[in-house]
């Protein structure tokens, strides 16, 4: 009997934080702190990797490839999905009206990888499917009255909540000396 071969998509999340866990200020701006180049390097090399980004409207990347990357854009401005208007490649979705699933395969995207990028409503829907979520950590920010990186941030910490979702720290990498931010792969425990 010949087996079927499903094709799969990989589920990867990315964020940069301060070290109290917050990826913006109180008015939903990521500051300029958070800006690191060795975390833009890292994030825009993901993101070319990447068949599909996922963000809320808060979280646009601000690179010179973002219109040319499909993308779906959550909101609850549609019933289930609908195309943007304002770019052919990304696709509008509101999780109440459709599965997940069914907004990737309106947008033509049903394997490969899709790269979660924010904003902590998103983050929170994927947190019990990451195969791998890269913690970025700017651990000479603080951010006191900013917004959390993940539900449940600032009772717990972004690396419990990611544990406690299953998720396991891999070995961390320094991408930027200047400012001591490292990158930790938290990956799925089987």
């Amino acid at each position: 009997m010949a087996t079927i071969s499903v094709p799969v998509l990989r589920i990867e999340g990315f964020v940069i934080v301060s070290a109290d866990g917050r990826l913006a200020n109180a008015r939903n701006v990521m500051p300029d702190d958070l800006k690191i180049e060795g975390d833009k390097r890292f994030f825009t090399a993901a993101l070319e990797r990447a068949d599909l980004i996922v963000h809320g409207r808060h979280s646009e990347e601000e690179q010179a490839n973002a219109p040319k990357r499909r993308r779906i854009i959550l909101t609850r401005k549609v019933e289930a999905t609908a195309p943007d208007p304002a770019n052919p490649k990304a696709l509008l979705w509101n999780p109440a009206g459709c599965p997940f699933e069914t907004a990737c395969g309106e947008i033509g995207v049903t394997s490969g990888s899709a790269a979660i990028i924010g904003g902590p409503g998103v983050f929170g829907m994927f947190m019990d499917r990451y195969d791998t979520f890269w913690l970025s950590v700017a651990p000479r920010v603080r951010i006191p009255d900013g917004e959390p990186c993940f539900p449940g941030v600032p009772d717990r910490s972004p690396q419990q909540v990611l544990a406690g979702h299953g998720l396991r720290a891999g070995e961390a990498q320094l991408i930027d000396a200047a400012h001591d931010v490292s990158v930790t792969p938290w990956r799925r425990v089987s």
